[in-house]
């Protein structure tokens, strides 16, 4: 008789297949959104999970279901796993690092030239009707070229866009992380390590590319935003609740900052109400990764790692690795 695994939400059907070559399969095709209580109902007797981001795995689900040995995320962040817990009760994580990093970028990127050029803002009026004569300050948003980008967090999605700014763009590049960069890969990259305070008071862009976890919470918050150029543009594509969207929405609508691109927010799907009135924010739905090709790719290293740790012992990417088989 094969394990039993729990897909928590659509997924390609290829994926499906090889996890049934493997398992038992429970999937959720219809994509609902289960709560707390449905999703333990669902882990009755499974000793794995398929997961995303809006699943999340605590002390309480944890207790009651005691045949769970593994949670295997289609995302890199995995905020929604409380990995302690999760250790403790011998239940191992995994996410899907490298497979979305370059894909990423290039969505930081597209966000960032959207935000500075204002293409939301210029597209709305123009679908309006409201285009009837040029004007030579018309839409005149912020230059990317030669300017300054500032990188909050400088992993591997960080690096990548380092790489895309100073090499394609001629961008000064400057970034703030908790270990600074070895000097190869700052030359790489063309970046230089900066304080947090240097951060926000030199880049005319700023971009998030941060993990979330509690001491990074509103790490960009009112205080922040004041430090700020009144011309300079924020770009998150990290977490929700890395920025405080209410002091964001505030700073926003009175000029301290220029303007915002937001891919996350705090509490999504649900967007703060006042940033959905401001024009000089674009938002889009979490769509960093979003291509087929990097999709499927995150979806089979998250199969890959079910499958592996449930018949070897091992995982591809493991979060809390003490937990494997040597």
């Amino acid at each position: 008789m094969k394990p039993a695994v729990l897909v928590a939400r659509a997924v390609f059907p290829a994926v499906l297949d090889k996890l049934a070559l493997h398992f038992d399969i429970v999937s959720n095709q219809d994509d609902v959104l289960w709560s707390p209580a449905q999703l333990i109902t669902k882990l009755q007797d499974k000793v794995g999970v398929f997961c995303t981001g809006s699943e999340r795995i605590d002390a309480t689900l944890l207790a009651a279901c005691p045949d769970l040995k593994i949670c295997s995320n289609m995302a890199v962040g995995f905020n929604n796993f409380d990995l302690p817990a999760m250790s403790a009760q011998g239940v191992l994580g995994t996410n899907t690092p490298d497979v979305l990093t370059e894909t990423t970028a290039d969505f930081g990127f597209a966000l960032l030239l959207a935000t500075a050029r204002r293409l939301s803002e210029s597209e709305h009026f123009l679908r309006s009707g409201q285009w009837n004569r040029w004007r030579y300050d018309m839409f005149a948003g912020s230059e990317v070229h030669g300017s300054t980008l500032g990188i909050l967090g400088m992993g591997r999605i960080g690096q990548a866009i380092a790489k895309r700014a100073a090499h394609g763009f001629g961008m000064c590049v400057i970034y703030h992380n908790r270990s600074r960069l070895d000097m190869a890969t700052e030359s790489v990259c063309k970046a230089t390590w900066v304080s947090k305070a240097e951060l926000l008071k030199r880049c005319d862009h700023l971009m998030l590319v941060l993990p979330y976890s509690a001491q990074a919470h509103h790490a960009v918050g009112a205080l922040e935003l004041t430090q700020m150029k009144p011309t300079a543009t924020l770009v998150n594509i990290a977490r929700g609740g890395i920025v405080d969207d209410a002091a964001l929405a505030q700073a926003l609508r009175h000029g301290v900052i220029a303007a915002a691109g937001l891919d996350v927010f705090e509490g999504e799907p649900a967007v703060h109400p006042e940033l959905l009135s401001l024009s000089n924010v674009v938002l889009t739905p979490h769509i960093a990764s979003a291509t087929i090709k990097t999709r499927l790719a995150m979806a089979h290293l998250a199969a890959d790692n079910l499958i592996a740790y449930l018949t070897e012992g091992t995982a591809l990417t493991p979060l809390n690795e003490k937990l494997l088989k040597f």
